[in-house]
């Protein structure tokens, strides 16, 4: 056979061992993961600036020391069905941001309509629908200046889809100014309140050292959330099932009549661990958690759990203006409409910085901190589906997996020795190496390993075997004829690389489709199977003729039967 060049075989070579020494970590996956995770927090500690007490420093050297810091560590991760955890389908109520929306709008109509108030006299808020901003003026003949001033408050929608068109419509209706969002603007909001809450899930599942999680938009306003290793359901959705927005409100008073009228503009709200107590508070808060730059978890003077938090610097700016000018008053932090704490101003705070005290465990201060942080979902989630699946049944789930891999390679093995003889044990060396190589491959881009996953493994295995076959069986039609061996082999694997081409692109077309198209399972045995063909494709192809052409142009064979 004509040799390979010097080039090609050290690349082939190289590899090869590549693949075996990425794919070693994953045989010692326990120690491999505790030395990752250990790693991971002690980077978090340096950035941060932080100290760790002596004997949490020890404890995670001695994690680090499980593994070599200087060999590879990447792995596959484990996916919900093999490590167990917890899955959650959620519809996120984007109609509440129109709510806010128009909230927000509010007081830049009443300025605008203010400059007009010789012509539209007083101007007020009028009971409306969600996504409805009314406003009502006393002089019902300047209708048409009021619509046109609020119309100048429209804005162009920020979307190729919406491209022309203004965030706002404004109409009148008697002597009322009615505003409503446009349709272009609406899904322009959809999209925005989506992508947000994608992202704060993610934030916040991080933040609390959970691996690998998938996170995905379903449909118009569905997210799908599974997080192998958290414990339940229940868990997961104390974790992500608040909206955690935050704001600080100025207190009017305090009552125990649950059904008083606050009055406009106010809003009644309970104080937590006080039952029965209600706060009457101004409904515009003075700042909000959006200002929030930091927050964690600590203890106050007396030694119980609270949260501190630190504003940016127009939070700041606010936070210090109104605590110098109201000392001695209330002043109310509500999280997801429930005082947690409603503090009195003892002296002016600069700086922006304060605590959140109130009757908080470690657990719920840690909690409420990492909340705050990853910031505020823009909308309510109502989880329309929940499971938790049990680690034990993970346990069985790779059990099962490991067994018909197992099963599969050893058939393959055998069937392939049975039918090539020598040859065969060339073909199950390229096998061996595609499945580690395959793995390597996995570990290295953090491939989410799932029982199709597993599937799509055991699928190439046999896939790889093919390409061999058809080498072989060209080989024996080149023998029949009488060529030489060596002439034989090399015709075989010259002869045999269209047909394994073709195979192969159309396997990878069918590869790409299922991940472009599937989502979850689907997408986990895209990922495998396709990854699969290339790999079956280098060791087929380039590692079976390198080990052949050896065995040919150094023992120099008569014949050979294959």
């Amino acid at each position: 056979m004509t040799p390979t060049a010097t080039w090609k075989t050290v690349l082939i070579a190289l590899v090869c061992l590549w693949g075996i020494v990425a794919a070693t970590p994953n045989v010692f996956y326990g120690k491999v993961e505790r030395h990752n995770d250990a790693v991971a927090e002690l980077s978090r500690a340096e950035r941060a600036g932080e100290v760790l007490p002596a004997a949490e420093a020890e404890a995670l050297a001695r994690e680090r020391g499980l593994w070599p810091d200087w060999l590879p560590s990447a792995l596959m991760p484990l996916g919900l069905d093999l490590r167990g955890g917890a899955h959650l389908l959620a519809r996120v109520e984007v109609s509440d941001v129109y709510k806010a929306r128009l909230d927000g709008l509010w007081p830049e109509a009443r300025d605008a309509l203010r400059e007009l108030r010789d012509q539209v006299g007083t101007v007020r808020r009028a009971p409306s629908p969600e996504d409805t901003l009314r406003i009502t003026i006393a002089n019902p003949e300047a209708i048409d200046a009021a619509v046109a001033a609020v119309a100048r408050l429209a804005t162009p929608v920020v979307t190729l889809t919406g491209a022309g068109q203004n965030d706002i419509v404004v109409t009148k209706e008697g002597a009322d100014v009615v505003v409503r969002l446009t349709d272009a603007e609406k899904t322009a909001t959809d999209n925005r309140t989506m992508q947000q809450s994608l992202e704060i899930i993610r934030n916040r599942v991080d933040q609390a050292g959970t691996r690998e999680p998938t996170i995905l938009r379903q449909g118009a306003d569905r997210i799908l959330i599974q997080v192998p290793g958290i414990g339940s359901a229940a868990e997961l959705k104390s974790l992500i099932g608040t909206t955690a927005k935050l704001s600080f409100h100025p207190v009017l008073r305090t009552t125990t009549d649950a059904g008083a009228s606050p009055g406009a503009r106010n809003m009644l709200l309970p104080a937590r661990g006080q039952p029965g107590l209600y706060y009457v508070l101004e409904e515009t808060p003075v700042v909000t958690g959006e200002q929030l730059v930091d927050s964690q978890p600590s203890f106050d003077q007396n030694g119980r759990p609270a949260v501190s938090f630190r504003f940016d610097g127009a939070g700041a700016r606010k936070f210090g203006d109104y605590t110098a000018a109201n000392i001695g008053s209330l002043f109310a932090i509500v999280l997801d409409n429930e005082i947690i704490s409603a503090p009195q101003i003892q002296s002016h705070i600069p700086g922006g910085s304060g605590i959140i005290t109130g009757t908080f465990t470690v657990e719920e201060a840690t909690e409420l901190a990492v909340l705050l942080r990853a910031g505020a979902l823009p909308a309510g989630m109502e989880f329309l589906e929940e499971r938790t699946i049990g680690p034990e049944l993970g346990a069985d789930s790779i059990a099962a997996g490991k067994t018909a891999a197992i099963i599969g390679m050893i058939a393959v093995l055998v069937y392939m020795v049975a039918s090539y003889g020598m040859f065969g044990w060339f073909a199950n060396v390229a096998l061996v190496l595609n499945v580690i190589i395959l793995v390597a491959l996995l570990s290295s881009i953090g491939a989410t390993l799932t029982l199709p996953g597993i599937a799509g493994i055991v699928l190439t295995m046999g896939m790889a075997i093919d390409a061999n076959v058809l080498i072989f069986e060209r080989i024996r039609d080149e023998l029949r004829e009488g060529t030489a061996p060596h002439r034989a082999c090399q015709a075989g694997f010259e002869r045999a690389f269209s047909a394994i081409m073709d195979a192969n692109i159309t396997a990878l077309l069918t590869g790409f489709i299922m991940f472009w198209i599937g989502s979850g399972p689907v997408r986990g045995f895209a990922v495998t199977f396709t990854l699969g063909v290339i790999t079956s494709m280098f060791t087929a192809v380039y590692v079976t003729r390198l080990v052949v052409e050896l065995y040919i142009n150094r023992t120099r064979p008569k014949q050979i039967v294959v």
